[in-house]
């Protein structure tokens, strides 16, 4: 009687086990990487050019098992979140490859679609950058002047990287300047890219001022516009991408001047400790904001 009831319970055990395997349609789901993904996951997108409006293009991912989408503009500042579709605005001309991670809905996994490259035919009247040499190309550096504060390192300008670097210590500076005519009451905004190490004890900061910089002398006048500051909480860690999205302290970006002429776009870094690879910045604008 006993050896009757184990073998009825281990058929349930066992009908019960082959439900559980039976229950599951496993050709609907591929394994990929942690967890399962569903094979209709898709990254793919489009890019189309808005009618009537130059220099904007919308983005539209396709959802099929979509989540979640990050998209690189293909202006230096990488992956960012975004939007299903999405509007777009370049100001300046210039070839740019699009790129769009997508996140699954099931299993977390993401995929990457093929870049597509759009050229924009010309700047924006209003919006494109005013900055010349900001992208630290072969010739850039002829147009910024280099000074220090106290003993500090001068920036370096290396255009094999296409980046300016700062590396400094003892709490002495290091700055570059460009004049630039700006208009009363319009609407400006600075960024570039920056990387580092990590700094300590350290500041890297952006100045726009009517006073022109001199050598030997620290840079106060005007707006501090926009900077990373240790003490205030970033720049600690490494870090990398645009100095609008990891900046902590600054006076205000957007900003505006009270009166039109000609202004000086300052950027100096100085402190304790910059870094073992310092502060290396380039694609700098200052461009009107729409």
């Amino acid at each position: 009687m006993k050896s009757k009831i184990l073998k009825a319970g281990t058929i349930v055990l066992g009908l019960l086990a082959a439900g559980a395997y039976t229950g599951c349609t496993p050709d609907k789901f591929q394994g990929e990487g942690n967890g399962l993904t569903a094979k209709s996951f898709n990254a793919s997108f489009t890019v189309t050019p808005v009618s009537g409006k130059p220099n904007y293009y919308v983005l539209k991912a396709d959802p099929t098992g979509v989540q979640s989408v990050q998209w690189d503009l293909g202006d230096g500042g990488g992956l960012n979140p975004g939007k299903m579709v999405d509007t777009v605005f370049y100001p300046d001309a210039g070839t740019y490859s699009i790129s769009m991670q997508a996140l699954a809905y099931i299993g977390g996994a993401t995929k990457t679609a093929s870049p597509q490259t759009i050229d924009v035919a010309t700047s924006d009247p209003k919006s494109g950058n005013l900055v010349v040499g900001g992208k630290m190309l072969p010739g850039d550096d002829a147009n910024w002047t280099h000074f220090v504060i106290g003993g500090g390192q001068p920036i370096v300008f290396d255009d094999s990287k296409n980046v300016m670097t700062a590396n400094e210590s003892g709490y002495n500076q290091g700055a570059v300047y460009q004049a630039i005519n700006l208009t009363a009451g319009q609407k400006y905004m600075v960024d570039m890219i920056v990387s580092g190490s990590g700094m300590t004890d350290s500041w890297f900061e952006v100045w726009v001022g009517s006073a022109q910089p001199v050598g030997g002398s620290d840079y106060g006048t005007g707006s501090k516009i926009i900077s990373l500051n240790t003490w205030s909480g970033c720049g600690n860690a490494a870090f990398n991408g645009k100095l609008s999205a990891i900046s902590c302290a600054g006076d205000g970006n957007p900003f505006t001047v009270p009166t039109a002429g000609t202004y000086y776009l300052v950027i100096k870094c100085g402190g304790s400790n910059t870094g073992v690879t310092g502060v290396s910045f380039t694609n700098v604008t200052l461009r009107g904001v729409n």
